[in-house]
């Protein structure tokens, strides 16, 4: 029975503040505008650009193309680079892709892990127009938390 208390409280201390939820939808609605406008068969690129234009329209604080250390037992091995780190805490990873693969997803797995941000967001742009806005939402963009999706790497 402890052990089911326990995990209930990491769950709860794994979950995103009011804050970092509050962005994620910022984020989230730029993102469908700048899909709107543009629509899907752009490179990344292009979007990137895009949600810059639309980030400062909207007020959402960013950095763009953050690097960020890899450390391997205390080590510095390598470097990674986000497209976004928003408000100092909020991953966003764009792709402009026929599918997202799984090395999408452990490519910002492996960036919430090794910057201990509490969430991601992975945004494909290559999403026909043409679907339903319920379809084209859930198409458009894949919520990865490091709260729930990789708990188990990152602690």
């Amino acid at each position: 029975m402890g052990t089911n208390r326990q995990d209930a409280k990491d769950a709860k201390r794994r979950e995103p503040s009011e804050e970092v939820d509050r962005l994620a939808y910022a984020v989230i609605g730029a993102a469908i505008e700048v899909h709107r406008v543009l629509g899907p068969g752009f490179l990344e690129e292009v979007y990137k650009e895009a949600l810059i234009i639309e980030f400062f329209r909207c007020g959402i604080p960013h950095t763009v193309e953050k690097w960020v250390t890899v450390n391997y037992k205390g080590h510095e091995v390598g470097k990674g680079r986000l497209d976004f780190l928003v408000a100092d805490c909020l991953i966003l990873e764009l792709k402009a892709v026929q599918n997202l693969a799984p090395v999408h997803e452990a490519q910002v797995l492996s960036y919430l892990k090794m910057t201990n941000y509490p969430l991601a967001l992975l945004i494909n742009f290559n999403v026909p127009s043409s679907k339903t806005a319920s379809n084209v939402l859930s198409s458009l963009i894949n919520l990865l938390l490091a709260s729930l999706a990789s708990w188990r790497f990152v602690k």
